[in-house]
């Protein structure tokens, strides 16, 4: 088997967590938005706007891989930068006022 060959067993795996992920990302993104709606704190939004951007690049990879055909390399480029933005702007949430 090749290095960047994967199972069946891996690929569904893979597939499962990374639904799962999303699920909770956008519970989580949810309940956080919900929090800001209800008291109109910044802070709120921008942890809110946070995880949403966190949970979409978590799931980006595989979808711009399998969707739109492009390299899986690129897609965790992709990713990685999105959940990089999402970190900033949760850091940020917390630190502001």
């Amino acid at each position: 088997m090749s290095l960047y060959t994967a199972t069946t067993e891996v690929t569904i795996a893979l597939a499962v967590v990374k639904t799962l992920v999303l699920i909770v990302g956008g519970v989580i993104t949810y309940f956080a938005f919900k929090a800001y709606r209800r008291t109109r704190q910044r802070a709120l939004g921008l942890l809110a706007t946070g995880f949403g951007l966190v949970t979409l690049g978590l799931a980006f990879a595989g979808l711009l891989h399998e969707i739109l055909d492009v390299s899986l390399e690129f897609g965790v480029l992709v990713e990685s930068v999105l959940v990089l933005i999402g970190f900033l702007v949760i850091a940020y949430s917390l630190y502001v006022q």
